[in-house]
Parts: C-alpha cells; sequence; structure tokens
C-alpha cells in the first residue's frame, strides 16, 4: 500500500491507539488490520468520489429533461384546453 493511502492511515491510527506499556504487537499485526478494513470496506456500500460525481452529473441531466417535459406537456395542456368563447 501507498503512504498516502487511507487505509494504510486507518490502520496507523488504530495502532496508535493500542496501549503502548505491554508486549509488543504480534508479528504480522499491520497486514492483518489492513485485511480486516480491506474486507470491511469491500462489502461496505461505498463508492468512490469519482462514480459519486458522475452519477450526480447524471441526475442533473436526468432533472432538466424532466423538467422540460413538464413545461412542454403544460404548453401542450393549454393548447388543448377548451376556450370560453
Amino acid at each position: 500500500m501507498a503512504a498516502d493511502d487511507p487505509l494504510r492511515q486507518l490502520a496507523d491510527q488504530i495502532r496508535a491507539l493500542l496501549p503502548k506499556g505491554g508486549p509488543g504487537l504480534p508479528p504480522g499485526f499491520q497486514d492483518n488490520l489492513n485485511a480486516l478494513l480491506q474486507g470491511m470496506l469491500a462489502r461496505s456500500d461505498l463508492v468512490t468520489r469519482e462514480e459519486f460525481e458522475v452519477q450526480q452529473a447524471v441526475l442533473r441531466r436526468t432533472r432538466e429533461k424532466v423538467e422540460a417535459l413538464e413545461r412542454e406537456l403544460a404548453r401542450l395542456e393549454q393548447s388543448l384546453a377548451p376556450t370560453d368563447d
């Protein structure tokens, strides 16, 4: 994992919270902690910022189309409405 990896940073923060006065951490603790965190995150319903922004753009375009269709429907309804002569 890269030094700027959020998973590594979280694992480091957890390790920093463990008591330092007791026996040292068992060998492989960091790797096991990283694997545990990766597994937990993989099972979570998380998306990347990029995926979120793409979906946000799709939603914005869809909303614009719906609003345009609503305006067109209102215009058509107005043109078909019976006139009081």
